[in-house]
């Protein structure tokens, strides 16, 4: 009899055993279900520590491989219509000092070679070959210029207009059919966008791709270009994509691949600083540079220097914003120039202009770029401070010549 119950209790160890075995997850989860908090004595729901450590990795993995796909998808767009811009001089073949009785002379081979000297970026904006970059790229007259296109195929440029102002050169090439940009709203430009670059790096890099954010907007800086020039640039973009020495000229491209400013310059003593001029703000002059093949700029003719805390201390100027009508250093250099609109209405050296058109003049919101968005023929009206007395001057713009 024990025997018959002992073999029994073992037979049934087994079959529990075995169903125990056959259902070990749903008795596992049912215990995970049911724990309960030694803590706070409610019970908590199950927790999958694996899960909660791995999601947030995924959704980053995600949206990381998102924007790659972004930047890639712009580039694709807008390469193409990216160029290099080779600087070439004629130099003689050789030149031979020499001495003869008592005099010194250079020979002169008459045969030339042509020696590459510098570097630069463009960008197609009309499939008849038009192509924009920096003025300070082109801005010698005694060099040659070649536009590379981004599948080898190289063309002599030409300098269709220059603005110094806004560093812009319009050239052209003969060739059509061409890819070409399309043109963004940089006005709607905001900090932390991201940008992309694109340009013939170092001279040696054709159409390498940086890319960034936008690190500020409406800049006033001096800033360098690659080739070692300075120059004041106002209301800017600033971005941290690299603009190297040759992406000058080059787009700054938002993740559409449409143009939203063109590179121009680094801050000096910087890292990853670098500046480009809004779209926006030549998006007039490559229209005017299509329609009439020429860049008008107005202008007023006067000589100034901007009113601010410094100028008014050590000028003992009134009030601390405005230009100050002053003449500059040189005997050639009046505050008003002869025969400029400045003159024909009646401005004089010592007058504060304060406004434009009810704009204040300030460091932000400068003379130049007051004028600048104006156009030549335009009446403008300017509250000046002249003598001690406020009054205000209807001017009607010239053009730059």
């Amino acid at each position: 009899m024990i025997f018959v119950s002992f073999a029994t209790m073992i037979f049934t160890i087994i079959v529990l055993s075995l169903v125990i075995w056959g259902n070990k997850d749903k008795i596992i989860n049912s215990i995970v279900h049911n724990y309960i908090s030694e803590t706070n004595g409610i019970k908590s729901k199950p927790i999958l520590i694996e899960k909660v450590e791995e999601a947030p990795a995924v959704v980053v993995k995600e949206e990381v491989k998102k924007e790659e796909k972004t930047i890639v998808s712009a580039v694709k767009i807008a390469r193409p219509a990216v160029v290099s811009i080779i600087v070439n001089k004629e130099i003689p073949q050789y030149e031979i000092t020499y001495e003869k009785d008592g005099v010194t002379d250079t020979k002169t081979s008459k045969d030339v070679q042509i020696k590459q000297i510098g570097t630069g970026s463009g960008f197609i904006v009309s499939p008849l070959g038009i192509i924009v970059t920096n003025r300070h790229v082109v801005d010698k007259t005694d060099l040659k210029y070649v536009v590379m296109l981004n599948d080898g195929r190289e063309y002599a440029a030409k300098i269709l207009a220059q603005d110094p102002v806004l560093d812009v050169a319009i050239i052209k090439i003969e060739a059509t059919g061409l890819p070409y940009l399309k043109f963004a709203d940089s006005d709607l430009l905001q900090v932390g966008e991201s940008v992309v670059a694109i340009g013939n790096a170092l001279g040696e890099f054709k159409n390498t791709v940086s890319a960034g954010v936008v690190s500020g907007l409406s800049r006033n800086v001096n800033a360098q270009g690659g080739g070692g020039f300075k120059e004041f640039l106002y209301k800017v973009i600033q971005t941290d994509a690299a603009i190297n020495k040759g992406n000058s000229g080059g787009p700054l491209l938002n993740l559409s691949g449409e143009v939203v400013g063109i590179n121009v310059a680094l801050a000096e003593d910087s890292s990853n600083i670098g500046f480009s001029l809004p779209i926006n703000s030549v998006k007039s002059v490559i229209e005017q540079v299509k329609k009439t093949g020429k860049i008008s700029r107005p202008y007023v003719g006067i000589r100034y220097v901007v009113v601010d805390e410094v100028a008014k201390k050590e000028l003992d100027l009134p009030l601390s914003y405005g230009v100050l009508v002053m003449k500059g250093n040189g005997k050639d250099e009046p505050a008003v120039l002869p025969g400029s609109p400045a003159e024909k209405a009646g401005i004089l050296e010592g007058d504060i202009i304060l406004a434009v058109d009810g704009e204040l003049v300030t460091a932000n919101n400068d003379f130049m770029s007051l004028i600048r968005s104006k156009k030549v023929g335009e009446k403008i009206t300017l509250s000046i401070l002249s003598k001690d007395v406020q009054k205000t001057v209807i001017l009607t713009l010239g053009e730059v010549q």
